[in-house]
Formats: C-alpha cells, structure tokens, sequence
C-alpha cells in the first residue's frame, strides 16, 4: 500500500499518518522528519538543507526530491510506505511518479479538508511557537498557493480521497480507511 497525506496545517496528517500506517503495517515518512535526521547526521543532502534553512530560504526541490528518493528506496519500503509532506506541488508529484520503484505507483491520496476557521482554532491552542497568528495565516496562504494544486493532480489520475477531517479520531480514521478499500 502506497499513500500519500496532504493538507493545510492542523489538518490532523501527523495523527492520522500514524495510525494509517500502522494500519496497513507500512512506514510512516514524514519530510519533515527526513531533514531532521540529515540535519542531525550531517549528511551532504542535511549540510545542503541546513544551509538553505539557515538562510531563510526553502530548500530546493532537488534536495528534497533526493531525500525522499534515497528513503525510498529502503528494505522496509518494499510494501508500500506513508509519505507525509511530499509532494508539496505538482511538480514534485512529478518528481514522485519517476523516482518509483519500476511496476509500482500510489495506490491513494489523501486530502484532509478542514475548514479555515478550524485550523485557525485548532493551531492558535497547540502553543507552538510557530503558531502565531500572523505566521498560520502565512502558513496558510502558502499551502493555497501551492499544495492545494495537487488536489486536481491526483483527482485527474483517480486516486484522491477527500477527507472531512473534523470530527472525532476514530471516525476521521474509518472515513480514510473505508476511502482506501474502494479504489482497492
């Protein structure tokens, strides 16, 4: 099983990534995690990361792409794997589709829809030092402007699940689960 989680900060794709995964008994590979661990290893692709982040500015997607390319190609991806963070933008949706394993592709995509007015709650209370309004609502227009295209992407290719994600875990989890055993 191979899927993909997107959507607007505080959508729930952390918690939901979690027990998907588990789920399925696939890995769970959040990007944000992957920087962390090269940052921290200070491997060629963390030493580049770093540099980019430092500055202030987004690492580009040739870095990103190779981090995720390289994680994929692990022994415990060989069932299928949750990538969480990645694809950010359609283009690297196409960088995605080149770098699978030969005879494979993503069985689903998840689009966790949360209203605004939600995700400014639910983000204002986390206590998060990025969270402050001004910075969500940045957060925000950014994931508009450029993740929220991958919706059309993959509802082109037949694989995107909406995902009402308001509501109580466990019925946020059987919506993505009974969503993924359709397009089975």
């Amino acid at each position: 099983m191979r899927l993909l989680i997107f959507g607007p900060p505080g959508a729930g794709k952390g918690t939901q990534s979690l027990i998907i995964a588990k789920h399925y008994n696939i890995p769970h590979i959040s990007t944000g995690d992957l920087f962390r661990e090269h940052i921290r290893n200070d491997s060629p692709l963390g030493i580049e990361a770093k540099r980019y982040s430092e500055a202030g500015e987004l690492v580009p997607d040739t870095v990103t792409n190779e981090m995720v390319r390289t994680r994929l190609l692990e022994p415990d991806t060989e069932h299928g794997f949750l990538l969480d963070g990645f694809p950010r933008t359609p283009k690297q949706a196409e960088a995605l589709e080149i770098m699978m394993p030969d005879g494979t592709s993503i069985h689903a995509v998840l689009n966790m829809l949360v209203p605004e007015e939600e995700l400014l709650k639910r983000l204002s209370t986390r206590g998060r030092q990025d969270d402050e309004l001004e910075t969500i609502r940045r957060r925000l227009r950014i994931y508009h402007d450029k993740t929220e295209p991958l919706a059309e992407y993959y509802r082109d290719r037949g694989i995107l699940l909406d995902i009402h994600g308001v509501g109580t875990i466990e019925s946020i989890t059987k919506q993505i689960i009974d969503g993924i055993e359709s397009l089975r």
